[in-house]
This record gives C-alpha cells, structure tokens and sequence, in this order.
C-alpha cells in the first residue's frame, strides 16, 4: 500500500500543477499586456542623434587601435607591428597630445601578476613608440591588469580581446 501512495504521490502532483497552469484567464493576461496610451508614464522625446566619445575600439581613441597580446606575453606579436605603427604616426602628427598607455589583461592568473603583466604589456609598447621615434614625454604608463575586461566571457575569443594595450588621448 505504502508503495503505491509513493508511486502516486508525484503523479498527483505533476497533473495538479499542470491543471492550476492551464487555468489562468487570458483576459487578464492580455489587459496586462497593452500598452499605456495615455502618456502619463511616457518620458520626455529625447533625440537619437548622439555625439562621438572618440572611442574606435576597445578602449582606444579614435585615430589609433589597440594592440593585443599572446597569453602570458609581454611581446608585441608580429601581426600587430602595423598597429602600433599607425599609433605612432597619430602620435608624431599630434606633436601636443598625451597618450596613456593602458596595460591589460584576461582574468586568468592572480591580480598581483595580471598588475605586473600589464605594466610589461604597457612599458613594451611604449618602448616601441619610442624606438619609432614618438616622444617619450608624450607617452604615460598604467596597468589596470584585469580590471577593466571588455568581454566577461570565459572563452578563449574573450580572453583574446581583453589581452591589449589601449591607446587614450589624455584630455
């Protein structure tokens, strides 16, 4: 006996659960549903025309572009070499500007060593703005290690993006 009430038991309750579901009245639902119409909860118009923030990508000012990193490296990578060129052309023709460099990092490792990998990551590009012959008085460091993640996915495509060098014009 015991037996079947334990075995009908949840039967029971599954087909309760389902009949209470079904009973719900779709007028209500569909009253719910309607828009307001009479513009008391509506906002003010606002205009959709925005201005720029001087951002192109990740977190760089628009003229120049990020350059990324190898896991666990430092190295400017060779496919990356053309950006940081066109960063240091933005830089000379910009005699009067500060640039920040941003020193980044994906959120694997602890934050002491992503803080030290982004100040490598920072001092390496800076390192080879100067080599290219940008003003080194023009040019500030920082690491922000993994603190500032564009993407928060755990996937390799995410860890990508958020191993860079950002490039800010300091206003």
């Amino acid at each position: 006996m015991v037996k079947k009430v334990k075995t009908l038991l949840p039967v029971l309750l599954c087909v309760s659960a389902l009949i209470l579901v079904g009973c719900g009245s779709k007028k209500e639902v569909e009253d719910g549903m309607k828009a307001d119409t009479t513009g008391e909860a509506m906002g003010t118009e606002e205009s959709l025309d925005s201005k720029p923030l001087g951002i192109s990508e990740g977190r760089t000012t628009e003229g120049m572009l990020p350059v990324y990193f190898s896991f666990d490296s430092s190295s400017i990578k060779s496919d990356q070499i053309s950006r940081i060129e066109v960063n240091g052309e933005y830089i000379k023709n910009n005699s009067d500007a500060s640039i920040k460099i941003e020193g980044n990092c994906d959120p694997r490792g602890t934050n002491e060593y992503n803080m030290a990998l982004g100040e490598r990551r920072a001092l390496s590009a800076k390192k080879y703005l100067v080599n290219l012959g940008v003003n080194e008085a023009q040019l500030s460091t920082v690491s922000y290690g993994e603190e500032r993640i564009l993407l928060h996915g755990q996937d390799e495509l995410s860890w990508a993006q958020n191993r860079r060098v950002d490039f800010v014009k300091v206003q």
